[in-house]
């Protein structure tokens, strides 16, 4: 749903009818918020900010991997080879990968350690890094007629 505002700029009167000769024609648009931190936009137990998602992880994580996973653009069976081995192999390199992607500073060690004892948390901290920086991005023409 678009909402419009016209706003007459030069009106003359003929007969009692009042004609515009010319419209500006504005639609809002949204804004774009610059991720430039090279920080994570939420902390690693900030669930408040997204409450629905965190419920989902905790009452269906296997599910919610594979749907993070997807959105993330890998294969959406990938998280389940976790739970063939001992080591959060698939959660370290997501967000490795995560990281690297958004410039994000840490290291592989932090982000085996986050896999390994707050896997859940972590997983929920990526969906919302991914959520928070799918935007999207609006051009404006700002030229002078």
């Amino acid at each position: 749903m678009s909402i419009r505002s016209i706003v007459p700029q030069d009106t003359a009167t003929h007969a009692g009818i009042t004609m515009t000769t010319k419209m500006v024609v504005q639609q809002p648009q949204p804004v774009m918020v610059s991720m430039t931190s090279n920080e994570w936009s939420s902390g690693i137990c900030d669930c408040f900010h997204d409450v629905p998602q965190c419920c989902f992880a905790f009452w269906c994580f296997p599910c919610f991997t594979c749907v993070t996973a997807k959105k993330y653009g890998e294969c959406l069976c990938l998280p389940l080879l976790e739970y063939i081995c001992c080591f959060p192999a698939i959660s370290t390199s997501m967000r490795t990968s995560m990281r690297q992607r958004y410039g994000i500073s840490g290291d592989i060690w932090q982000d085996c350690v986050y896999g390994f004892f707050c896997t859940s948390c972590s997983w929920c901290q990526m969906a919302r890094e991914m959520k928070g920086r799918s935007i999207p991005v609006v051009m404006l023409n700002t030229r002078a007629h």
